[in-house]
């Protein structure tokens, strides 16, 4: 079940309640029987796995990551200074 915080808007009370999704809201403070609000903030989410990042999605990524076409690049700007380097050396 979750828990909701609540504020009361009159002493500034705060606290925190479990409730059902069922259950109704609260509305009135338990420390002086004023008007309470509902307090909303930010919740952490993380999203984990391939697609949810904007280098996922490029074309030329073979590996499915951000650095798949970068190691791509330079294995054949490698593999053509070595087959450059035996021809200028035989002369």
């Amino acid at each position: 079940m979750p828990t909701y915080a609540y504020a009361c808007t009159q002493c500034g009370n705060r606290f925190d309640a479990v409730q059902s999704f069922s259950d109704a809201t609260l509305t009135e403070c338990p420390a002086c029987g004023g008007p309470v609000r509902k307090q909303y903030g930010s919740v952490g989410v993380t999203f984990n796995g391939s697609g949810f990042y904007r280098t996922d999605s490029r074309a030329g990524s073979a590996t499915g990551g951000a650095g798949g076409g970068a190691a791509a690049k330079l294995a054949t700007s490698s593999k053509s200074e070595a087959t450059a380097s035996p021809a200028a050396t035989g002369s």
